[in-house]
């Protein structure tokens, strides 16, 4: 299963953590548990919860229900963002989401790359059309 961004980032927290207890990173550089507060990622992990009920069986579903369900996510996904002055997701967590979703919906047989395709986009271009973040 995809992981999720908000478990590689909880990782990083953990990391930051030992080292700092260890001694081995100055205080100065920690910035894990700043970039990615508790309630950033548990407003995060609600919305992938609901994404991840949404994906069973929509290996079978019409386009336009597959990309309901992805517009649903990263509208959920703005609003996280919003809530955090709109600096909650940057260029590497953007990535991250972006990638979450992507695997995520293969992994549930749906053929993203022909799904874009039908629909004049690159793969890499599925949640522009409602993305903020």
């Amino acid at each position: 299963m995809a992981e999720r961004p908000t478990t590689s980032w909880r990782h990083g927290i953990a990391e930051e953590a030992r080292e700092l207890a260890a001694g081995t990173l100055d205080p100065d550089c920690a910035c894990m548990a700043e970039l990615f507060p508790e309630e950033l990622l548990a407003a995060t992990d609600t919305v992938l919860n609901t994404f991840e009920a949404e994906l069973p069986g929509l290996g079978k579903a019409r386009d336009e229900q597959v990309f309901a369900v992805v517009e649903r996510v990263v509208l959920a996904l703005n609003a996280v963002n919003e809530a955090h002055k709109g600096s909650a997701f940057e260029t590497d967590e953007r990535e991250e989401l972006c990638a979450y979703i992507d695997e995520s919906l293969t992994e549930h047989d749906i053929d993203v790359g022909a799904l874009a395709a039908r629909h004049g986009l690159g793969r890499y271009q599925l949640t522009n059309k409602w993305r903020k973040w």
